[in-house]
């Protein structure tokens, strides 16, 4: 069974600020006569739990039981904010306080946000000894809690509720705000967006080496288990304090709103840790719910189903348990291994150029098959197999080659790449055995570093004799 089904067993906390989310729609047709602005003409209006409320409903749609404790006022926003909340399935623990609940009002038109306004006053004097007691109350009775900071003044004293949370042993997720990351130490992770991180450790450029560099510092410094940083057209990068870091490329193929997206993203990663997942493979799920989210509209939620049909579109009839679908894009094949990996599916892996496929080739690809549960076979593109193997080379273009490999019965995928190692995309799909064929040592084996890093395993597999892509090409060449 999916341990997406599962998700019904975890139960998470989550603690936060939570606000009412206000969608004010409507056509527009005209410019204001009084200043050079847009007039819309409201003809709706839509109500959401925004923050933590937003990501107490994330959970929810996944399936997962959910608490939220925050800090509201006692007025008829609250009332419509809780009333929201419930109807989603969440169970409401919210402490009301003297000041108003925070609303943030935003007006739309042809799918377009025009302009916000919040409406808010700052929530620390309320997070006091009586609100962290009864908010510590909560934790035991759940497997994960989740900690939404936007910085309103509900987790002032953040250390006291991490502290708690270590106490119980229970794992605690931070999506966090601002620059000063030591209030959040201790915590299990924490998921700061690229801009987020870069205020704090400086200037990344997209770099992945660097990103993971102070990502794997901030680990040490303040005591995290790993830090996943989002990277918006970039994807996503988990860095634990001693690992190899995993990186995935953003998912999405049309983005229309990016509101909430980072809810999705930690409400993800807490619903696979809750279900007993890795770290790892929490993260591929919340890459595909990442992807599924910004393309809708507004602060909007992933459904479980949603996540599902997306993790199971590309996976084809199984034949002797093998999802064989064939040649894949790289999107698709981590789409795939995040799949069978919430299925609790082992995934062997292995590369090369594949120019003229012989028994060879066939009986090491067998032969790696029988390791795990599916294969993936990566491929060099044209352009690399040149400059790995000379200006003649490759006899056959990419997509001959890996038609070839995917009649294969042994291979399930065949991906191609366009380095001269497969470094980062093993990096990226981590499998948990890469399999390489010939008299390699380990330590020679492109991306062995991460596999192994990662608990798995790498294999060398002896090649049939007698025979080889450039002594064919020779005999060829004889023979003519």
């Amino acid at each position: 069974m999916s341990k997406l089904l599962k998700f019904s067993d975890a139960k998470v906390l989550v603690i936060g600020d939570v606000m009412l989310d206000r969608f004010w729609h409507g056509a527009t047709t005209r410019i204001s006569p009084e200043a050079p602005v847009p007039v819309v003409k409201v003809a709706g209006v839509d109500d959401r739990p925004g923050g933590a409320g937003n990501v107490a409903i994330n959970l929810a749609a996944l399936g997962v039981e959910t608490t939220l404790s925050g800090l509201v006022g006692d007025d008829e926003y609250a009332k419509q904010l809780r009333l929201a909340v419930e109807a989603q399935g969440v169970r409401w623990s919210v402490m009301p306080c003297p000041a108003d609940t925070i609303v943030k009002l935003r007006v739309l038109s042809r799918n377009q946000q025009l302009i916000r306004m919040d409406f808010e006053a700052p929530l620390d004097e309320f997070a006091d000894e009586s609100f962290l007691q009864y908010a510590s109350n909560l934790i035991a009775e759940h497997d994960v809690v989740l900690l939404s900071d936007y910085a309103k003044g509900t987790l002032t004293n953040i250390e006291a509720l991490i502290s708690a949370c270590r106490a119980l042993n229970t794992p605690v997720l931070v999506d966090p705000k601002g620059t000063d990351f030591s209030r959040y130490a201790g915590a299990t992770l924490i998921t700061p967006n690229l801009s987020e991180f870069e205020a704090v450790v400086g200037a990344c450029q997209q770099d992945d080496a660097l990103i993971s560099e102070h990502a794997r510092g901030l680990c040490k410094t303040h005591d995290f288990e790993a830090v996943l940083i989002t990277r918006s057209e970039r994807g996503m990068t988990l860095q634990s304090a001693e690992g190899e870091p995993l990186h995935l490329p953003a998912l999405a193929r049309e983005v229309f709103d990016v509101t909430g997206a980072g809810d999705t993203v930690i409400s993800a990663m807490a619903a696979g840790l809750a279900s007993e997942d890795s770290l790892e493979n929490s993260t591929r799920l919340a890459n595909v719910a990442a992807g599924l989210v910004v393309g809708k509209v507004g602060t909007a939620t992933v459904t479980r189903e949603e996540l599902e049909g997306a993790l199971s579109q590309h996976t084809g009839d199984a034949t002797d348990g093998l999802p064989s679908i064939g040649v894949v894009t790289e999107d698709e094949a981590l789409i795939a291994v995040a799949s069978m990996k919430a299925e609790g599916k082992r995934v062997v892996m292995t590369n090369g150029c594949f120019d003229l496929l012989h028994p060879g080739h066939v009986s090491y690809l067998s032969q790696a098959a029988e390791l795990a549960d599916v294969l993936i076979v990566a491929v060099n593109d044209d352009a690399s197999v040149a400059r790995l193997k000379g200006p003649d080379r490759p006899i056959n273009g990419i997509e001959s080659r890996m038609s070839v490999l995917a009649g294969l019965r042994a291979v399930s995928y065949v991906v191609p790449f366009s380095e001269d190692t497969p470094a980062r995309l093993i990096s990226a799909i981590s499998p948990d055995v890469l399999v390489k064929g010939g008299d390699y040592a380990v330590a020679d084996i492109a991306g062995h570093e991460h596999v192994l890093a990662s608990g798995g395993d790498v294999v060398i597999l002896d090649f049939v004799e007698g025979f080889s892509t450039t002594a064919t090409i020779e005999r060829m060449n004889a023979d003519s």
